[in-house]
C-alpha cells in the first residue's frame, strides 16, 4: 500500500514538472495585442524558451500575421500564418526568431509588430550554428584577445565578434533550479513517508 502511494505521488510530481517550467507569455500583458503597446519595451527582460507559448488577445480591428524577417521589416509580404479570432496561441517549438505583425493598414508601421527570439529550454543544449561568412571570403577566427573583425565596431567590455549572429545559450534559470529543488524535496518526503509506513 505504501509503495503504491509513493509511486502515485512520484508520478504526479513528474507530471507537474514540465508544466511548471513552460511559460505562457501574454503579449502586451493586460493591454494585449493593441496599437497602444510599445512591444520593444514589452520584450525587455523577457526570455522566451522552447516549450513556452505566446498568447495574443485582441479586438476585431486587429489580426496576427506571422511573417519572415523581410515581411517584419516591410510590414507586409506573404504571411506564414494568419489568425483573426481574437485569441491566438503560438507554441514556441524551435530555437530562432519569430516575427509577428498586425496586417491592419497602418498598425504595423505604427509599431504593432513583435520579433521574439526563442532560446533552448533550460537544461537543453543549444545547437551551435556554424560561423557565417561572405561567399568567397573565409571566416576570420578570433580568440579572446584578438581585435574584432574588420568593419566591426569595438564596444568596450563586449566580447570579440565571432561571425555568428546566434545569441549565446542562456545561463541556467533560477526558476528551473528552484523547480528541481522542489521536486527533490517532495520526492524525499514521499519516500521518507513510504519508509515509515
Amino acid at each position: 500500500m505504501a509503495m503504491k502511494m509513493v509511486a502515485t505521488a512520484l508520478f504526479l510530481v513528474l507530471a507537474i514538472v514540465p508544466a511548471a517550467i513552460a511559460v505562457t507569455h501574454t503579449v502586451g500583458d493586460a493591454q494585449g495585442w493593441a496599437s497602444t503597446v510599445d512591444y520593444t519595451v514589452w520584450l525587455t527582460g523577457k526570455t522566451f524558451r522552447v516549450g513556452d507559448k505566446l498568447q495574443f488577445t485582441y479586438g476585431p480591428s486587429h489580426s496576427v500575421n506571422e511573417v519572415n524577417k523581410a515581411g517584419y521589416d516591410s510590414c507586409g509580404g506573404t504571411p506564414i500564418s494568419t489568425d483573426n479570432d481574437g485569441d491566438t496561441d503560438i507554441d514556441l517549438e524551435t530555437v530562432g526568431t519569430r516575427y509577428f505583425i498586425c496586417p491592419t493598414p497602418g498598425h504595423c508601421q505604427s509599431g504593432m509588430k513583435l520579433a521574439v527570439t526563442v532560446v533552448a529550454a533550460s537544461g537543453t543544449p543549444a545547437t551551435p550554428s556554424p560561423p557565417s561568412s561572405t561567399p568567397g571570403t573565409p571566416a576570420t577566427p578570433t580568440t579572446p584577445d584578438s581585435p574584432p573583425a574588420a568593419g566591426t565596431p569595438a564596444t568596450p567590455g563586449s566580447p570579440p565578434a565571432t561571425g555568428s549572429t546566434t545569441p549565446p545559450p542562456p545561463k541556467g534559470s533560477g526558476a528551473s533550479k528552484g523547480v528541481m529543488s522542489y521536486v527533490l524535496v517532495v520526492v524525499s518526503i514521499v519516500f521518507g513517508y513510504g519508509l515509515m509506513m
